[in-house]
């Protein structure tokens, strides 16, 4: 379904900077609604820009986390073991039901908190399998659910079924329906010899009870479980680890100016980016930045309600993949969420969108810089 025209953000790029001069008019995110066909996610899924210089080798362990180090040695021998896990040319019998069954898990669960180089880890087994790029596929719960809307469920298991391995990053603990879909798509695959790898969220009311979600993802996986090996990753934020605050906003002059003057930037007021994130499929979002070097924003307000704080979580997702600088005006980002908002089951994902968003406005400082 196309989303309705949005309202004319008050921030408005095309008045010009305010102090003049030949700067390009820089792009609005409010005025993109772009349509990702099928064959597009299914090329894309693979680690996004941010991780593709992920190794195992560029992944620094915390020295007083001694579970990280041993993340690296477990998940790089789980990559050595999947090149025998297919016949070499990916092809089945045409009189064989399934391929034989392989030895021990064919799933590795990597489990600990937000800022603990999950992604990168994961990234690190993709690029580290022994098999061609068309053949490894990667992406999070939300790009996979969307792939099986878009292709059909039967499609999505011939095209991953030829797949030596598929990592799944941030599964979706939250939604029993997508969470049952998904599960038995694993399972097809999993008959299939196609190895896996996730890391997902935490369930809602289970935050209290500790930030390590192993046992709810191998409840919900249900019949699945035995064929995942749970990897506890301990350590902090790795975003906190001795770096300087994010800087405080910038005023709206500032913001404007660093837009017009920043190649590539986009300028939109924060209520009308929120306003028009609700007539775009969060799936799209990531194709709504493309070719967007920093995103400049006036007037950033606390999000309403938890509808938009979750689609703001999934823009700042694909903003930080991109490594895409964050310019802001208005309130500070760790004012975003609500008391309410950051007590509730949804707390890990703002905590991690603060801290993305903090990581990407500390990058913007040298645009701002620059600007001036």
């Amino acid at each position: 379904m196309s989303p309705s025209q949005p309202s004319a953000p008050q921030t408005d790029p095309t008045a010009g900077p305010p102090a003049g001069g030949d700067d390009a008019v820089p792009a609005a995110l409010t005025a993109r609604a772009p349509h990702v066909p099928a064959d597009r996610l299914v090329a894309e899924m693979v680690p996004p820009p941010r991780f593709q210089g992920a190794r195992f080798d560029t992944y620094i362990p915390d020295a007083k986390q001694p579970s990280q180090a041993e993340a690296v040695q477990v998940l790089s021998d789980f990559a050595d073991g999947i090149e025998g896990g297919r016949p070499a040319t990916g092809k089945r019998r045409w009189f064989a039901r399934k391929p034989a069954a392989p030895q021990g898990p064919r799933g590795v669960y990597l489990d600990g908190g937000y800022g603990v180089g999950k992604t990168h880890l994961l990234a690190s087994l993709w690029h580290a399998t022994p098999a061609p790029a068309e053949r490894k596929a990667f992406g999070t719960f939300v790009e996979l659910t969307n792939l099986v809307g878009a292709l059909g469920f039967q499609q999505t298991v011939k095209t991953l079924g030829e797949h030596k391995l598929l990592c799944i990053d941030e599964f979706e603990l939250d939604d029993p329906g997508d969470t049952v879909l998904v599960s038995t798509l694993l399972g097809k695959l999993v008959d299939a010899g196609v190895a896996l790898a996730a890391t997902s969220n935490t369930l809602p009311g289970k935050l209290g009870e500790g930030r390590f979600a192993a046992a709810d993802f191998l409840r919900e996986i249900q019949g699945l479980s035995a064929q995942f090996r749970p990897l506890r990753i301990d350590g902090e934020d790795y975003r906190h680890r001795g770096l300087p605050e994010a800087p405080a906003p910038y005023d709206d002059e500032t913001v404007t100016r660093t837009a017009y003057r920043t190649p590539g930037a986009s300028l939109d007021d924060f209520p009308s980016l929120l306003d028009h994130l609700s007539k775009v499929h969060p799936s799209r979002y990531g194709a709504m930045c493309d070719g967007i070097e920093a995103v400049c924003l006036t007037d950033v307000q606390a999000v309403p309600d938890q509808s938009t704080a979750l689609r703001l979580v999934v823009l700042a997702d694909r903003l930080y993949d991109r490594e895409v600088p964050v310019v802001t005006s208005g309130k500070a980002f760790d004012e975003l969420f609500s008391d309410e908002m950051l007590r509730g089951g949804y707390r890990k994902k703002y905590f991690r969108a603060i801290s993305r968003l903090t990581a990407l406005a500390r990058d913007a400082g040298p645009l701002v810089t620059d600007a001036r």
